[in-house]
């Protein structure tokens, strides 16, 4: 008798956990809803408040580098540089921006100039992290796009290329180097 009571209770509380997942699975929001627009836009589209910010939020939140999150989101690339990393980017300020030719910057956010744009923006990205306790005056290091960049000491300031690294701000997936110039294919 013992035995078919414990059976008992086992069968009713399979059958509430079952009818109380079916409840759940009917309210769940369906594709196209609110609740899945992070689904939709990928690891950029994720709501988190209380974490630190990855690179790309960093660069969204920063009044200087407009123009830059113009261009990484012509080109496609928010999400791409959401993802885990880790990420070394150089983010060019907009008076960097500014300082190329006429008209540069215009056309490359064309969507016909889309590989050239992913390519320059690719050369401000290495896929490791170089804060001021690995760089050393000389090293080069190789960028997503395939080019190379070498670390500089000027007094006592950092340079990449010929762009001074005006300050860096440490990201959930990597660090953002400040830099006053693009840094463009040679």
């Amino acid at each position: 008798m013992k035995t078919c009571r414990v059976v008992t209770a086992l069968c009713l509380a399979v059958s509430i956990g079952l009818f109380s997942c079916s409840q759940q699975q009917e309210s769940a929001p369906k594709p196209g809803n609110d609740a899945n627009e992070a689904v939709s836009h990928g690891q950029s589209g994720v709501q988190d408040d209380q974490s630190q910010q990855d690179v790309v939020k960093i660069a969204v939140g920063s009044p200087d580098h407009t123009t830059l999150v113009t261009a990484v989101k012509a080109a496609e690339l928010v999400d791409a540089l959401s993802n885990a990393g880790p990420f070394t980017v150089f983010a060019p300020i907009n008076s960097a921006f500014s300082a190329l030719p006429a008209g540069t910057v215009d056309d490359l956010l064309k969507p016909e100039n889309k590989d050239k744009l992913t390519d320059i923006l690719y050369g401000h990205v290495t896929t490791s992290v170089f804060d001021d306790a690995l760089m050393r005056d000389g090293l080069t290091v190789g960028m997503v796009s395939g080019a190379r960049i070498t670390f500089r000491k000027n007094g006592d300031k950092w340079m990449v290329g010929d762009a001074n690294i005006l300050g860096s701000a440490r990201g959930s997936n990597g660090i953002v180097h400040i830099i006053d110039k693009v840094l463009l294919p040679k």
